[in-house]
C-alpha cells in the first residue's frame, strides 16, 4: 500500500477543487503573458497541482509527473485500490485511483495546450512567495484573483531583474507529448483518448518550432527551473510516436544524462534527473540498438558508482537541491537497467538508494512523511497544511540533504526550531525535519510522483512472492484460463469458440501436452494469438493434499521440471522469453513454490475462487463430480454476487473419455453471457 499512500499528497496538492479542503483554490487562472494573443487575454486553465509549498503551477514538473503516474498504471495496475472519486474525495468509482490521478494531470495539461499553436510554461511566478498560507484566491498579481500564465514562446523570459536563458520549444513540448501519448493508450474513454492522440502530435510539431530548452520565469529573485537539456524529452516523444529512427539520434546527444557522476548541477538544471526516453526506446528494439542504449544506462551508473563505492552510504549523487528526486531517479535507473540487461553487479547501489530515502542515512530518517508508519519520518516540514493546520501531509516526499554551503547562502531561510539533528550536521550536508527549511524538508509533487512509480515497482516485486489469484478487480475484464496434461478432446471446440467471439484467452499446458498431443492445436492457439505458457513439464504434484507446508520435492527437482517445461514449448517456436507466468501442476501450491517460480523470473498465477468452473475435468463416476448445468450455474451465481471483474476463470481444455460431455460446449454461450454483462475478455 506504499505506492497508494504516496498518492495522498498528490491529491493534496491538487488546485481547482481541493479535496483536502474540500474546497475550490485558484479558480480564476489565468491571464496571458508573451503569447501572440494580447497580454492579459483570459484563458482557463484551473486544475492540475500545485508544485510545492508555493502554489505555483509548472508544466514540466506537471507533465513528468503525469507521466510517472501513467508509468505506474501500465506497469503495476494491480498495485493500486479504488477507494478515492474522481474529484479526490473518498468513495470509489470503479477506477483505480492511480488512474484518477493521471487522469488529473492529463486534464490540466490539455488546458495548457489548447490549440495546436498554444502551449503554456506555468501559472504564476515567485511573486506567490509570500509566507505559509492555504491555497484560496491569489490577489499579489494586481488582477483581482487571476494569476498570470506564461506562453511557451522558446524565447528568453523574465528572471529577476535580467532573462532567463530560454533557447527553444523542444524540451517542454516533448513532455506534453509523451504523457498525452500514454494517455491515449491508458484511459477508456474513446472521444478522450481521441483527444489526447491528437494533442500528442500537436505537441510533437510544436516542439520542433523552435529545438532547444525552456526555462521558468520569475519576476522578483533569481531562482527558476534552470533546464539545460532537451534531446531526452525528444527522445522519449519519438519513441512513445514509433519514430524510432529519430528517436536513436536524439539519444546519442545525451546518452548520459550529464548530472551522473557530477558533484552539482544548478536547480533542476537536467531534468528529467534520469533519461526515460533510453529505457522507453530499448523496449521496441533488439540487437545492437538496444544493446547500446543499455549500454548508455550502464555507464552512467557507473560514473555515479565510482563515487559512492568510496563512503559507507554508497552516495555518489550530489546534495543539490532536491537530492531526494534525483535519489528516486536514479534508483528507477539502476532497476530499469538491471531488467533490460540481466546485470545484476549495481544491485547494492540500487538498494542503497532506497534505503537512503528510508533512513540509512546520516540523519536516520525516512525523506517521505509518514512512511513507514510509526518510524522516523519528517513531522515538521516545510508544508503549509502541516504548519498552519496540523494537517498530515502523508506520502510527501522532502526534498533531502542540501551541500552545507548551498544552506548557508539562501536568501529568506529562517529556522523554527532548535536542530535536533545537530550532532549528525556536517560541512559537507545538512538535513533538517524543520519548517522553516524550504531547502531541505519541502515536499515536491513531482519528486512524490516518482516515488510512486518506484515505490509500486518495488510492491509488484513484493508481488511476485505471492501467487495472482485475480486481476484488476476495478475493471470489468475476464481472463479465460485453460490448463491441460492428458486430454485436448475440447481443443478445436474451445479455439473455434474463441475466435468466433473475438476473444483472446490463456493457455498453460505441461511439457508432455506440447510433446505428446497434435501440434497443429498449439500452432492454431499461437497462430490466433493466444497465451501459451507452462504448467509444469510432469503434472507433478508439489505439495501434500493435506499438509499443504509439506512440499514433496527438491528446489533442484522443481527447478529441473520448470525448464523441461520451457524447453518443450521453446521446441515448438514459443518465444518462451516472452513468457510471464506459471500455473502450477494441479492448480495446487504452497509458498516454497511461488518463492521458487519467482526465482526462475515468473509469476505464479491460480484461478479465482469462487466459481466451479475448474470442476470440469471430472469423470461422471467420480464422487466430485460437477454436471455442466452446476459448473455453468455457480459461474452465474457469483457473476450476480460479487460480479465477476478481473477474475481468473479456468477450465480444462479436456477431460477425456470418462465425462460423457466437456463444459467446453457451453464456453460460446457463456462468453455470450458474460458479454451482455457488459464484460470484456483479455489473455495474459
Amino acid at each position: 500500500g506504499s505506492a497508494d499512500f504516496c498518492l495522498r499528497y498528490m491529491r493534496q496538492q491538487r488546485t481547482g477543487f481541493n479535496p483536502t479542503m474540500n474546497d475550490s483554490c485558484h479558480n480564476r487562472d489565468g491571464y496571458t503573458l508573451y503569447g501572440p494573443m494580447p497580454d492579459s487575454t483570459h484563458v482557463d486553465v484551473v486544475g492540475g497541482w500545485h508544485d510545492a509549498t508555493d502554489y505555483l503551477q509548472y508544466a514540466s514538473t506537471s507533465a513528468n509527473a503525469t507521466y510517472h503516474l501513467l508509468m505506474a498504471l501500465e506497469e503495476f495496475p494491480n498495485v493500486f485500490t479504488d477507494k478515492y472519486a474522481a474529484n479526490g474525495l473518498p468513495g470509489k468509482n470503479g477506477l483505480t485511483d492511480i488512474y484518477d490521478e493521471a487522469k488529473w494531470g492529463l486534464d490540466w495539461l490539455l488546458k495548457m495546450h489548447p490549440k495546436p499553436d498554444w502551449m503554456f510554461v506555468q501559472i504564476a511566478d515567485d511573486r506567490d512567495h509570500v509566507g505559509m498560507r492555504l491555497p484560496g484566491l491569489d490577489s499579489q498579481y494586481n488582477r483581482g484573483a487571476e494569476r498570470p500564465v506564461y506562453f511557451l514562446s522558446g524565447y528568453p523570459q523574465q528572471q529577476g531583474k535580467g532573462l532567463n536563458k530560454t533557447t527553444g520549444t523542444s524540451s517542454l513540448a516533448a513532455k506534453f507529448s509523451s504523457a498525452f501519448e500514454a494517455g491515449s493508450r491508458l484511459m477508456q474513454n474513446s472521444a478522450y483518448t481521441s483527444l489526447l492522440a491528437e494533442r500528442a502530435k500537436t505537441a510533437l510539431a510544436y516542439a520542433y518550432k523552435r529545438e532547444g530548452f525552456t526555462q521558468t520565469a520569475s519576476v522578483k529573485a533569481p531562482y527558476i527551473y534552470a533546464e539545460e537539456n532537451w534531446a531526452d524529452d525528444m527522445e522519449l516523444a519519438l519513441a512513445a510516436a514509433d519514430s524510432l529512427n529519430a528517436a536513436l539520434a536524439y539519444a546519442a546527444k545525451e546518452p548520459q544524462t550529464p548530472w551522473l557522476g557530477k558533484d552539482t548541477a544548478s536547480h533542476y538544471q537536467w531534468y528529467p534527473f534520469i533519461n526515460l526516453g533510453h529505457r522507453a526506446l530499448a523496449k521496441k528494439l533488439n540487437g545492437v540498438q538496444r544493446a547500446k542504449l543499455i549500454a548508455y544506462y550502464e555507464k552512467g551508473i557507473n560514473l555515479v558508482w565510482q563515487k559512492a563505492k568510496q563512503n559507507g552510504f554508497y552516495r555518489g549523487i550530489p546534495f543539490i537541491w532536491c537530492s531526494n528526486n534525483l535519489t528516486v531517479a536514479f534508483a528507477m535507473q539502476c532497476r530499469w537497467y538491471r531488467e533490460l540487461s540481466g546485470d545484476k553487479k549495481y544491485e547494492p547501489l540500487e538498494q542503497a538508494c532506497i534505503d537512503w530515502l528510508f533512513g540509512c542515512n546520516p540523519w536516520g530518517t525516512s525523506m517521505v512523511y509518514g512512511l513507514p508508519a510509526g518510524g522516523d519520518t519528517p513531522v515538521d516540514p516545510h508544508a503549509s497544511f502541516s504548519f498552519l493546520k496540523k494537517a498530515p501531509v502523508d506520502g510527501a516526499l522532502v526534498d533531502g540533504p542540501v551541500y552545507t554551503n548551498i544552506f548557508k547562502n539562501l536568501i529568506g531561510l529562517t529556522m523554527y526550531d532548535a536542530d535536533e539533528y545537530a550532532a549528525f550536521q556536517s560541512g559537507l550536508a545538512v538535513y533538517h525535519d524543520d519548517a522553516g527549511d524550504f531547502s531541505t524538508n519541502e515536499p515536491t509533487m513531482d519528486g512524490t510522483a516518482s516515488l510512486v512509480y518506484l515505490l509500486a515497482s518495488l510492491e509488484n516485486q513484493g508481488a511476485r512472492n505471492q501467487a495472482i489469484t485475480r486481476m484488476d478487480s476495478t475493471r470489468k475484464t475476464i481472463y479465460l484460463l485453460f490448463t491441460g496434461h492428458e486430454f485436448a478432446d475440447g481443443g478445436l471446440l474451445i479455439r473455434n469458440a474463441l475466435k468466433e467471439a473475438g476473444v483472446k484467452a490463456s493457455f498453460f499446458f505441461t511439457g508432455d501436452f506440447y510433446r505428446n498431443q497434435q501440434p497443429g492445436i498449439i500452432k492454431l492457439l499461437q497462430y490466433d494469438g493466444h497465451f501459451l505458457g507452462p504448467h509444469s513439464d510432469k503434472h507433478l504434484l508439489y505439495n501434500d493434499w493435506n499438509k499443504r507446508d509439506s512440499t514433496l520435492l527438491s528446489r533442484a527437482d522443481f527447478d529441473k521440471d520448470l525448464h523441461n517445461n520451457l524447453s518443450a514449448m521453446a521446441a515448438l517456436g514459443i518465444d518462451t522469453g516472452a513468457v510471464n507466468y506459471f500455473l502450477p501442476a494441479y492448480e495446487w501450491y504452497n509458498d516454497s513454490i511461488v518463492h521458487w517460480t519467482s526465482a526462475n523470473g515468473l509469476q505464479l498465477i491460480n484461478y479465482t475462487p469462487g466459481t466451479l468452473s475448474h470442476a470440469d475435468y471430472t469423470s461422471d463416476n467420480d464422487k466430485n463430480f460437477r454436471d455442466n448445468e452446476t459448473i455453468y450455474q455457480s459461474i452465474i451465481s457469483q457473476e450476480k454476487k460479487t460480479g465477476l471483474n478481473g477474475f481468473l476463470l479456468l477450465m480444462h481444455i479436456g477431460a477425456g473419455a470418462g465425462r460423457s460431455k466437456g463444459f467446453y460446449h457451453r464456453l460460446p454461450e457463456l462468453i455470450k453471457y458474460l458479454k451482455q454483462r457488459g464484460y470484456t475478455f483479455s489473455r495474459l
